[in-house]
């Protein structure tokens, strides 16, 4: 679908009927419709955060495609400003993971001394042992290590997501973290 030909003004009593429609039956052609007046907005905010046309296009059609599930799950007053939040949010996402992805190497992920790093043959083993590693660990430490290194959620999404509190998400990464490299050392 082409967002930006045929993008209508938004209408705040139209938005608020297609959004109950929507909700009603499930038709995306109905969301789709309503999505339509804001698919500039949201285009040029993504072009503002993430600084590329083609990354930005991509862009709304995620937030088209978050919008399916969110909308069902949160209250919306107005869907202008949600949207427009939903897409911000979006795009700081997406720039904290692609910071994130240049930290997070399995390499730099473990912090291993020189000798213990993986060469290429030895990646493979070195990934099956981090598996193995992972499972020992205690839930909590699992579970936030998993969030944050492989889901890359940052610590208040974790407390969220878990309910734990800040100081226990940190100190089961910190401990995750060192409870795997002591793991990792053994199995070398």
């Amino acid at each position: 679908m082409n967002w930006f030909n045929n993008s209508k003004k938004s209408d705040p009593a139209n938005d608020e009927k297609l959004l109950w429609q929507y909700r009603q039956s499930g038709d995306l052609a109905v969301l789709a419709e309503l999505f339509q007046s804001y698919s500039s907005m949201v285009y040029f905010l993504c072009f503002k955060y993430l600084q590329d046309g083609e990354h930005s296009k991509d862009a709304v059609m995620q937030i088209f495609e978050e919008l399916i599930s969110k909308v069902n799950k949160q209250e919306i007053k107005q869907f202008g400003s949600w949207l427009y939040v939903l897409s911000r949010n979006y795009c700081l996402m997406q720039l904290r993971a692609g910071k994130k992805m240049q930290y997070t190497a399995i390499d730099d992920f473990m912090e291993l001394p020189m000798e213990l790093h993986p060469d290429a043959g030895d990646k493979e083993k070195q990934l099956t042992a981090l598996e193995l590693c992972m499972e020992k660990l205690p839930v909590a430490q699992k579970q936030s290590i998993d969030l944050f290194f492989m889901n890359e959620k940052c610590y208040k999404e974790i407390t969220e997501i878990t309910g734990y509190s800040l100081n226990d998400v940190k100190s089961y990464i910190q401990n995750g973290k060192r409870n795997l490299k002591i793991c990792m050392e053994k199995k070398r």
